[in-house]
Parts: C-alpha cells; sequence; structure tokens
C-alpha cells in the first residue's frame, strides 16, 4: 500500500490459527505464512483460547521474556520459582524466563479462558539473567481517556510490569478517532482484539495483525455504522498496540527457547 506522499506501507494482514501440541488454540499475528518474520525485539504473539479440558503442562522456557494479558475467565500459572497465581479479566503476568524457568498454564474454575500472549527477545548480554516472576492486576494497570478512545497500558508509562527491553503495551477500547505513534527507531505493531474498524483507512477486525514502522501514525476508527463495529458480544472496536526498541540482533527460536 502506498501513502499519499509515494511511501511504501504496511496494511493490516490475517492472523494465523495454530493448534498447539497439547490441544491449545491460538490465533497468532507472527511468524505466521503471511507474516513469517519476527518482528525485533517481539519474537512472537498471540490469542490463546485454552478449553477446560486442555492447557500448558509444566515446560521449559529461557532467553526472553513473556506478558500474558487476560482479555476473558481466568489462567492459573505455576512455575519453578514456587509462585502460584490466577490471573482474570484485565490481569496481566510478566515471566523473565533469563537461564530457564518451568512453569504450567491451565483455565482456571473449570471454564474457559482467552488472553494475548506476548514473547520479547532478551538480547545477547542478559540472555542467562535470573528468572523472575511479576504480575498486576487489572486496577493496577493504568487507565485514561483519550480522545476517542479509553487506553489501558500494559506496560509503559505508569505500568508495575517492568521488561528488559524499552518499549509500550496499549489496550485501546476505540469510540471515535484515535492516533497512536511508534517511537522513531522503534518496531511495532497493532492487532484486533474485538468489533472491526479502520487503520489508516483500511478494514482491520479481530485477528488481524497491522506491522507499524517506526516514525508511522495510524488512524484508527470504528466503522461508520455503529452496531458494524461491535463483535457478537457488543464488544467496542478494539485494538492491542504494542511497540519497542529492537536489540539489533538475530532472533534464534527454537521451540520454548530463544537462542
Amino acid at each position: 500500500m502506498t501513502d499519499s506522499d509515494g511511501s511504501n506501507r504496511a496494511g493490516p494482514i490475517a492472523g494465523g490459527q495454530v493448534r498447539h501440541g497439547t490441544g491449545v488454540n491460538s490465533t497468532r499475528a507472527f511468524p505466521t505464512e503471511t507474516h513469517p518474520s519476527h518482528r525485533d525485539p517481539f519474537v512472537l504473539f498471540e490469542r490463546f483460547y485454552i478449553d477446560p479440558d486442555t492447557g500448558f503442562p509444566m515446560h521449559p522456557h529461557r532467553g526472553f521474556e513473556i506478558v500474558s494479558y487476560m482479555l476473558d475467565g481466568g489462567m492459573e500459572h505455576e512455575d519453578s520459582l514456587g509462585v502460584s497465581h490466577t490471573a482474570r479479566e484485565g490481569d496481566a503476568m510478566r515471566i523473565t524466563t533469563g537461564g530457564g524457568i518451568r512453569h504450567s498454564e491451565f483455565p482456571a474454575d473449570g471454564a474457559a479462558c482467552n488472553g494475548l500472549q506476548l514473547w520479547v527477545n532478551l538480547p545477547r548480554d542478559r540472555k542467562e539473567v535470573e528468572a523472575d516472576y511479576a504480575d498486576a492486576a487489572a486496577a493496577d494497570l493504568p487507565t485514561a481517556t483519550e480522545d476517542g478512545a479509553t487506553v489501558t497500558t500494559v506496560v509503559g508509562d505508569g505500568s508495575p510490569l517492568e521488561l528488559h527491553t524499552s518499549m509500550e503495551y496499549l489496550d485501546a477500547r476505540i469510540d471515535d478517532s484515535w492516533t497512536w505513534t511508534v517511537p522513531d527507531g522503534w518496531a511495532g505493531f497493532a492487532f484486533g482484539v474485538a468489533g472491526a474498524g479502520t487503520a489508516d483507512g483500511d478494514r482491520i477486525g479481530a485477528g488481524d495483525v497491522l506491522p507499524v514502522e517506526g516514525g508511522r501514525s495510524v488512524e484508527f476508527a470504528p466503522d461508520d455504522d455503529p452496531d458494524s463495529g461491535r463483535d457478537s458480544d457488543g464488544g467496542r472496536f478494539r485494538v492491542v498496540c504494542v511497540a519497542g526498541e529492537p536489540h539489533d540482533e538475530p532472533i534464534r527460536q527454537r521451540g520454548p527457547y530463544v537462542l
């Protein structure tokens, strides 16, 4: 796609469907067949759906950080650090896998849950840092009403969750025109969570991903029809917008490890 000044820009693309070996289904933003690359510093991003009879038994990770953000239901987390915690709608968790950690994820209360999970690469000189865990309740994440949107900061200014990578992670519920800008030199993406609308005039819906380069501003707006921008559950047009400072290092993912 081309802007009015003739420069090329990416438009929204559909996420890919992934079925994990444990039976958990996900809509993955990247890497997929349509977006095969990582987005330095980000390794992968997906929306997961865990049914009551599925989940992730105890398994290992190392070399990156995980941010999980719950959209619906509860997810029980246990790890080799001795942490046991249940995250519910609007709650977030950050795991620094560093030199190695083991954890499990299962739906809570015998009910299905779904949420978003982001993997963030650790820079080469921090790959072996001590594993760590932190969580934040929904009430701890700053939420502000801006022009055209209500925005929750999952990671970034005011959030209690900190990573080894400079980044921001915003959850925007959009009622009117709202603009997001990726800082110069950073890499970012937006992911449709609910409803439908436009990103710089291009249609974007749930499960779509929009790659955004540093310095670009994107104007989001709900569909003109007040009902067409809502999903089957009546949800508002909602996108998450994530951006971070690249490490300019190769991302070498080997299953649950990022080397």
